[in-house]
Order: C-alpha cells, then sequence, then structure tokens
C-alpha cells in the first residue's frame, strides 16, 4: 500500500468528517493549468474568459509545451505565469504531468486545480458553480464542464454542434451524471490528484496522468472513480471549445478518442466501475448492426420496387425526427434546419459508426496507434466504492 504520509497526507487531515476525504474549503485555492502547444492563435481568447469569472482563479499558469510560436510571450502578457516543459516527449499528459510535479507539492488537499484545453473558453460562472459544489461535497472529487462547440466550419461544424448539444442535454437529464470528464474543462481536487499520484507511484513515479494512454481525461476518469471518487457535469459549467475544420481532422480525432476508450477499458477490465462503459460500447455496436440492417431493407424494398406508406411506419419516423429536433434544439437555428432532413445526420451518424468500426479493426490486428501504446491499468492496493 502506498504511504500517504510521503505525501504529507497524516498533516493534512482535518478534524471535521466534511473534510475527512479533503472537502474544498470556500476560502481555499485555484490554480488554473493550461496546457498549450502552439496556441498563439487562441491563447489570449482563453485567458480573457478565465479573467472573466466571477470566482477568479488565484494563478494562472499557461504550460508553453514544446513550442515554438509565441504562446509563452502572449502568455505572459496577458499576465498568466508561464511553465515550459523540458524534453516532453508526451503531449498534454506528459506536459500537465511535469507541471503538476512542481505544483502539487504547494498545495494543501483543500485546493483545486482547473485543467482546461488552450483552445477553449469558460462560461462566467464556471468556476464559482464548480469551486461551490466541491466545497459542499467531499466525496466529490471533480467537476467537470458541458462541453460546447464554437461557432465555425460551416456544415462539418455544425454536425459536431448537433452532436455536442445533445450530449450536454443527456448530462442535463442524468443531473450532471458523466461518463467522462472532459479535458477541455474541469476542476479536479488536489486530494483526489495526490491519491491517483501515489497509487501510480510503482508503475509512472507518482504521475497523476498516464502518459500510455491515448485519452489521457478518459483514463483519470477511470482511475477516479475506481479510487471511489464521484464526478459532476453541471449544465452551468458550460465551455465552448473549437470543433475540427475538416473531415480528416475530425476523422483522427476521433480514431483517438475511440481507440482510447476502448484500449482503457480493456487495460481495467469488467468491473463494477467500468461495466456501464463496457454495456455503451456493446449498444455502439448493436447501433451499427441495426443502422446497416435498416439501409439494407431499404435498399432492397425499393429495388424490388413494394415500398408503401403504411400508418404505422410514417408514425414511426415522425417520432424520429421530432427526437432529432427536439435533441438539438439548444444548438440553435441552423442546427435545427440541419436535423430536419435526418439524411445529412444519418450520413454522419455512419461516419461516427466507421470510426468504431475501424477501432475495433485496429485493435483486434494489433496495430499501433499514432498517438501512443495501450494505457497501463491504474495498480491500486486498495479499492473503495
Amino acid at each position: 500500500m502506498c504511504d500517504r504520509g510521503h505525501l504529507g497526507f497524516a498533516e493534512e487531515v482535518t478534524s471535521t468528517a466534511h473534510h475527512q476525504r479533503g472537502g474544498l474549503a470556500r476560502h481555499a485555492s485555484v490554480v488554473a493549468l493550461v496546457p498549450a502547444h502552439n496556441e498563439a492563435a487562441g491563447i489570449r481568447a482563453t485567458l480573457e474568459s478565465l479573467s472573466r469569472q466571477s470566482r477568479q482563479a488565484d494563478r494562472v499558469v499557461v504550460i508553453a509545451d514544446n513550442c515554438t510560436d509565441d504562446t509563452a510571450g502572449i502568455a505572459a502578457e496577458a499576465g498568466a505565469e508561464v511553465f515550459v516543459t523540458v524534453g516532453n516527449r508526451h503531449k498534454k499528459a506528459g506536459a500537465l504531468n511535469q507541471a503538476l510535479a512542481q505544483i502539487l507539492p504547494t498545495l494543501c488537499p483543500d485546493d483545486a486545480v482547473l485543467v482546461m484545453d488552450a483552445d477553449s473558453t469558460l462560461a462566467p460562472e464556471f468556476l464559482a458553480v464548480a469551486d461551490e459544489l466541491l466545497a459542499d461535497d467531499a466525496g466529490l472529487g471533480a467537476v467537470g464542464g458541458v462541453f460546447l462547440g464554437t461557432p465555425q466550419h460551416g456544415l462539418i461544424g455544425q454536425l459536431q454542434r448537433n452532436e455536442y448539444a445533445r450530449y450536454a442535454r443527456e448530462i442535463g437529464r442524468q443531473r450532471g451524471r458523466v461518463m467522462v470528464l472532459t479535458g477541455t474543462a474541469s476542476l479536479l481536487r488536489v486530494a483526489a490528484l495526490r491519491e491517483v499520484a501515489c497509487l501510480r507511484r510503482d508503475e509512472q513515479s507518482g504521475q497523476v496522468y498516464d502518459t500510455a494512454a491515448l485519452t489521457e481525461d478518459n483514463e483519470l476518469t477511470l482511475a477516479l472513480k475506481t479510487l471511489g471518487w464521484r464526478l459532476v457535469s453541471p449544465p452551468a459549467c458550460e465551455v465552448y471549445t473549437d470543433v475540427m475544420g475538416s473531415w480528416r481532422d475530425l476523422w483522427n480525432q476521433r480514431m483517438r478518442w475511440q481507440r482510447g476508450a476502448l484500449e482503457n477499458l480493456r487495460s481495467y477490465g469488467f468491473t463494477r466501475i467500468t461495466a456501464r462503459y463496457w454495456f455503451q460500447q456493446v449498444g455502439m455496436a448493436v447501433g451499427v448492426l441495426a443502422l446497416q440492417l435498416y439501409l439494407l431493407v431499404l435498399a432492397t424494398t425499393l429495388a424490388v420496387g413494394h415500398l408503401q406508406a403504411r400508418p404505422f411506419w410514417i408514425g414511426v419516423g415522425v417520432v424520429f425526427l421530432l427526437e432529432r429536433l427536439v435533441t438539438a434544439w439548444s444548438a440553435g437555428r441552423w442546427g435545427r434546419l440541419l436535423a430536419l432532413p435526418m439524411v445529412i445526420e444519418m450520413a454522419y451518424d455512419m461516419f461516427l459508426q466507421a470510426v468504431f468500426v475501424r477501432s475495433l479493426i485496429d485493435i483486434a490486428l494489433g496495430r499501433e496507434a499514432r498517438w501512443g501504446t495501450a494505457a497501463r491499468r491504474l495498480t491500486l492496493s486498495l479499492e473503495r466504492g
């Protein structure tokens, strides 16, 4: 079992029941970490969104990772601290680990760390809402953002914004219960981060983020949940992030997300914590088969000329259309207009299903991912929750 005293936990345990796992006091500090690789074009907007928070971060640190542009200079000019990585080969996870290695020891378990992408902006109440939630619930390990797409890139951008709007609606209906702690912006309890780092010590020298994971936010979600921490993403914690501007970029992004999720599940195995995630993947596989079967039946019917308008199937079609329209309503006028024809979004669904199938094939054939190797499972000496 990892010796928590090595991290100073023994001295930092409070006497109140509310703080028995390190509840965030309202006077605790918040440190914002913004990992950035060549983000000169957007880093100023990101920092401005932090400056507009009703609850200000006590420190804002931009992690300049292997930058060849003026990201560091712009960040310093905007008033942020700049941390420059040294010899990092592990992209975002490695950059965060380097900064956290220096910053975490200076913080108390009641403090929190905001990790947000350099291409994202926060709603003004994000930190205030997240801070209060952590303060009121000692078992809450992190508060994640509900991400929405920025208005750009025409049709492909709107398809992503519709997708994100539906995901945000689903989170809202589940009262903030979150499947993945989004890397776009999340406020993480220091005590929870230290606990993850402590139990990784034998495998990864006490690093918080798994540098072998393709999707470090997904892996950290599983690690925190396995340790018994709860996570939420309240509707008020909105974060706006850039959408992909080309089909190739979107394919690469979704391949990384999908394969990363599958490899993380393979690494953690089937447990009480991961069962819901496994069932989600099975549901996606069933969805692929169902859509292909539907298209096959429709094509066959058209080929033999037996397509007839029957009241039952017309009713099913109307219900399906209303569902697509209602769930994309928050995406605005253009999102609703895009949802009406159905055929465009159906083609987009097929694109996402192709990503899923390709990920399964690549894993089955043992093809190495472009972004790294399979994630290592968090080694636990004590599993709770």
